[in-house]
């Protein structure tokens, strides 16, 4: 996740090349586009490519997960990714909530009876889930776009074979093909696993309430899921391989375990699972062992949650045959312009190597791709500084370089760190810890001090970070950012008011609220 800094107006100038030449292919085909992949890229992609005449094709089917788990059309996101999280995650906000609100006033009548209940929350999510389905498929329809529920794979470079639910096999071919299968969650090769375990793929739709509960991995979906599953009353237990959240700022990725750890959360360092075992009683015996020490560990779990990472669909898409020999070790597809070593053929999302897998720069990323093969547009996708939030019960939202990648691109002694601690208004009242309510920036040393990354932890990071996403692509400077008049009290205006440098050695914690 990486930043930029101008002033009001944004002076970055968006990557463009030359226009795709889509006419270099003679012959027929059954349509100008084919999609493989019913996600939000590949949906995007094919949504906009009809916006300027093409005659388009969307191939999507979902493998049941190991537990039988299966959804309808829109990809991980919509069936059992951000969208499902995000209702978790709320429902664990509203709990708490309401035990705050018997410090504002509110007569709750018994705090010990408030509880969740987990079916009516599943099938209240589902219920989203399915509506969202319904409208994306009634669009594909409005937009003309044909949709086949199929798994798709090459017979050639423009021939797609479908294998439909029913075991029959559809044959089409298509000008311009774009690769959008996602990925899917990894199994660790350990007794146990594929058998008893449940991943992302299962929780948001499982039938009884997950209890006591392993989360395997300390990734943002391991992070989110045990915050949320905590928050609702199911003991959480997290087994973290290396470091917490790989690849984000290990600062605030370490105030984010303390949070959870304060709630309740029992993390282990270190450790890595060996075994899950069934026993009679239908409860999970898993056994861990710490890879320092070389202790093992064993304890009793009603649910195991695999998060340890995910895998790119590329494998069932038989690509030999299309010619592309751009794979990845790890089966991810390398195309830098999105575009493979066949030039019709591309990709988008969470499939290629070394791009954020997010669902908005997936979808933005399809539609630039769209226009550049239909409508003679150039501008390419920009990877940069893109905001993100993990969703834990204390939020975490950065756009921008981390604070040791900026060392490591800029050097120490080039880097100036602008932080604080701060008091959000709405913990005051409830006594809410605050010892973690942490925001920083990340800036270049010398005059106007370019920032390179915005991080913070705290209520709603979601929404105070998309806005000054906007400003890092505009290449916002300390010296705007502190003549920037905060709105008050937000917790947003926290960034308005850095000052302390870590530098300095000063204490960031604030004297007072109001001045």
């Amino acid at each position: 996740m990486p930043p930029i800094g101008g002033w009001i107006c944004c002076s970055r100038k968006s990557k463009s090349v030359a226009p795709i030449d889509n006419s270099e292919t003679d012959g027929v085909f059954d349509y100008d586009l084919a999609v493989i992949g019913g996600g939000s890229g590949g949906l995007a992609c094919a949504k906009e490519a009809v916006n300027h005449g093409a005659r388009v094709v969307v191939l999507d089917y979902v493998t049941p997960s190991p537990q039988g788990t299966k959804w309808g059309l829109g990809g991980t996101c919509v069936n059992v990714g951000c969208i499902p999280k995000k209702l978790m995650h709320q429902a664990a906000l509203l709990g708490e909530s309401i035990h705050e609100a018997v410090s504002y006033g509110w007569q709750v009548p018994s705090l010990d009876a408030v509880k969740i209940d987990w079916s009516a929350l599943t099938q209240s999510v589902q219920n989203h889930i399915k509506s969202v389905n319904w409208v994306t498929r009634v669009d594909l329809r409005d937009k003309k776009i044909e949709y086949v529920n199929g798994l798709g794979e090459f017979k050639d470079p423009h021939t797609v074979v479908a294998t439909l639910k029913n075991g029959s096999k559809k044959e089409l071919t298509a000008k311009n093909i774009v690769i959008a299968v996602g990925g899917r969650p990894h199994y660790p090769d350990i007794p146990g696993a594929l058998e008893y375990c449940i991943t992302s793929d299962d929780i948001f739709s499982l039938s009884n309430p997950p209890g006591k509960t392993l989360v395997v991995g300390a990734g943002y979906i391991g992070l989110e899921c045990a915050g949320f599953l905590n928050s609702l009353g199911y003991p959480a237990t997290v087994l973290i391989r290396s470091v917490p959240l790989r690849g984000f700022d290990q600062q605030m990725a370490n105030i984010i375990t303390n949070e959870m750890e304060e709630k309740g959360i029992k993390l282990h360092h270190r450790c890595i699972p060996l075994s899950v075992e069934k026993l009679e009683s239908g409860q999970l015996k898993a056994r861990w062992t710490n890879t320092e020490t070389k202790e093992q560990f064993e304890d009793v779990f009603d649910t195991v949650l695999i998060a340890t990472g995910r895998y790119a669909l590329t494998k069932q898409l038989n690509l030999p045959a299309a010619g592309i020999n751009t794979v990845s070790e790890n089966g991810k597809i390398v195309a830098a312009t999105e575009q493979t070593n066949v030039p019709h053929i591309y990709a988008v999302g969470d499939v290629l190597e070394g791009r954020p897998e997010l669902t908005p720069v997936a979808i933005h990323a399809g539609r630039l791709l769209a226009r550049r093969i239909f409508g003679g547009a150039t501008q390419q996708m920009d990877y940069d500084n893109v905001a993100t939030t993990v969703f834990t019960p204390l939020e975490y939202g950065c756009v921008g370089l981390s604070e040791e990648t900026a060392i490591q691109r800029h050097g120490t002694d080039n880097i100036e760190v602008y932080h604080a601690f701060y008091k959000p208004t709405e913990f005051f009242i409830p006594q809410r810890n605050i010892r973690n309510c942490y925001l920083k920036a990340v800036a270049l040393r010398e005059a106007p001090q370019r920032i390179l990354g915005l991080h913070f932890v705290g209520p709603v990071a979601g929404e105070v970070i998309q806005g000054f996403a906007a400003a890092i692509k505009c290449n916002i400077t300390m010296e705007q950012l502190k003549n920037t008049v905060g709105i008050h009290p937000t917790v947003a205006e926290e960034f308005t008011r850095l000052n302390i440098t870590k530098r300095s050695g000063k204490d960031p914690n604030p004297a007072s609220c109001c001045s």
